[in-house]
């Protein structure tokens, strides 16, 4: 098989048309290509509006050698093509004594789980909050009323934070074992669509996932493996340092040779019952930040030469800047056509979050714009300085906005925020808008939950503030309108990325042997994507070591 790269056709092609490019890259006649698939689409706008679609193909062709020494110097353009299939590794030969539980049912914890199932581990997968459909009523009931469930919300339950977000595919990890292609391939086994195998920023929408993460599901218990929900781990039993099981709320003992900790990274009472029971744990850097609410029209204009791409669908941006204060600004959890949600878990405090269908319809693009912060801005030493540093945060936002999320025009925003800077304080308290004039401005919020006009300036430490605006010019420069005065922001973004790491080793397991820590909660993962791949590992080393 040969790889091809750059082949460059215009949007609405039809595959004709793709044949006949590529056949015109490779210097063949069509006939000559028997079958070709599409490995990478991405789209090439820096000629916009002239718009094309650039792909990356894998062909099958006739007299492949000839076709390959004619590229001889010019494999960047042309090459043999070098998939990597994914294997799952032969079964080790020590028994198992007790039964696999993993503790998590986010991206991490399911990926691990079905794939020990489907090698004939049927391991017992925990769940605090619900299923995915029960969860989607709980979620629903709160953003129409503000009552929320600490055990069923956008934070806990299953499918894990990634469910009731845009579902984006991205990652920055190196895969030289083919699990990226696997977790893909598995999605599409459970109701993707296709596409996210060859697309350059592939996303789900959170409709489309739920329904994949209740298949798998229902497949993990096919194959003999044990799915409970409502079952939040309040306990871990540790003996002469290896952990023999877990106590769950209600007083339940369950025994277990090996524990998979997939809690994701809002798991708090977790992360502090572990600390308890001397399970070694490190506080990290992770960024904090507010939502950035432009029209998407704006951005489309920016991205793609047009306010309406038509079926391109709505664009998307990745941003980041260094400051003078040498912290990094970035864009995160970008959500075309989306809108911003209540993401909030825990009784007084509020965090926000971006969520889009898979239609990205909506009429807002939006994206959290967040300030990196490191041990040092935390205060303390205590590994769990982080989590304290979060809630802090949040308690501030919750308290502002009366549990309600807190909104502020940018202009405004800026305008407090070098008030506060040139004064020498942390906030200054100007003369306020009334929520009429406040309200004032083209762009509209567009929320999952309700929303209060408010000064969003004191929530975040003044040096990160000072850093956002920072940012938010330096954004403006590549992207016309993004530091606009109307532009929409709320508060607080919080949950980027875990606050803690809790160390593993190459077989990995943490100090506390038999204990295997996965996933975001455990700071090995930063996205959907990555935290499946990750689930993947530890279910590797599992198998790997263990007889099913």
């Amino acid at each position: 098989m040969i790889r091809i790269n750059q082949v460059k056709v215009r949007l609405g092609h039809t595959e004709t048309e793709l044949r006949k490019k590529a056949a015109k890259v490779l210097q063949v006649p069509e006939n000559d290509i028997k079958s070709f698939k599409i490995l990478r689409r991405s789209v090439d706008a820096r000629k916009k509006p002239d718009l094309f679609y650039s792909y990356t193909l894998e062909a099958e062709v006739q007299e492949e050698e000839r076709v390959l020494r004619r590229f001889r110097g010019k494999e960047n353009l042309v090459g043999r093509a070098e998939s990597v299939p994914y294997h799952f590794p032969a079964p080790g030969t020590r028994e198992r004594k007790a039964p696999i539980i993993i503790v998590g049912a986010g991206p991490a914890g399911l990926f691990c789980c079905y794939f020990l199932a489907l090698h004939g581990y049927r391991p017992l997968l925990l769940e605090r909050g619900k299923c995915v459909e029960a969860r989607q009523k709980d979620v629903e009931i709160f953003w129409e009323t503000g009552r929320l469930d600490p055990a069923s919300n956008v934070q806990f339950g299953e499918g894990g934070a990634g469910t009731f977000s845009d579902g984006k595919l991205n990652t920055l990890v190196k895969d030289r074992e083919g699990r990226n292609n696997a977790v893909l391939e598995t999605l599409v086994r459970f109701g993707a669509k296709e596409s996210i195998l060859y697309e350059a920023r592939p996303h789900l929408g959170t409709d489309v996932l739920c329904g994949v993460v209740k298949r798998m599901r229902e497949e993990i218990r096919r194959l003999g493996g044990e799915v409970r929900f409502g079952c939040r781990v309040s306990e871990i039993v540790v003996q002469q340092g290896q952990v023999k099981g877990v106590a769950v709320d209600g007083g339940e003992y369950l025994a277990c040779g090996q524990l998979v900790l997939a809690v994701g990274h809002s798991a708090r009472d977790t992360f502090s019952m572990l600390w308890e029971k001397g399970v070694p744990m490190e506080a990290k850097a992770f960024a904090v930040g507010l939502r950035v609410e432009h029209p998407q029209s704006l951005i489309n204009k920016s991205q793609y030469g047009m306010e309406d791409p038509g079926g391109l669908g709505a664009a998307s941006y990745r941003l980041a800047a260094k400051t003078s204060s040498g912290r990094g600004v970035y864009s995160f959890c970008m959500c075309p056509g989306g809108y911003v949600v209540n993401a909030s878990s825990q009784e007084g405090c509020l965090a926000v979050n971006g969520m889009s269908y898979s239609g990205r319809d909506g009429e807002n693009a939006n994206s959290a714009v967040i300030v990196t912060v490191t041990p040092e801005d935390f205060g303390s030493d205590h590994p769990l300085a982080g989590v304290a540093f979060q809630r802090q945060l949040e308690e501030k936002a919750f308290a502002l906005g009366e549990g309600k999320i807190p909104v502020q025009r940018y202009g405004d925003f800026r305008r407090q925020v070098e008030a506060a800077a040139s004064s020498g304080q942390n906030f200054v308290d100007c003369p306020g808008q009334t929520a009429e004039e406040a309200a004032c401005g083209q762009v509209e919020p567009q929320c999952k939950g309700s929303y209060v006009w408010a000064d969003l300036s004191g929530i975040l430490p003044r040096e990160c503030s000072s850093a956002f605006v920072e940012g938010m010019t330096a954004f403006g420069r590549q992207i016309e309108g993004f530091d606009r005065e109307d532009v929409c922001l709320s508060g607080v973004e919080s949950r980027t990325s875990s606050p803690v790491r809790i160390p593993r080793d190459e077989s990995f397991q943490s100090r506390v042997r038999g204990l295997y820590p996965c996933g975001e909660g455990a700071g090995y993962a930063g996205g959907i994507l990555s935290a499946a791949m990750d689930g993947m590992r530890v279910a590797e080393a599992i198998g790997a070591e263990y007889a099913p």
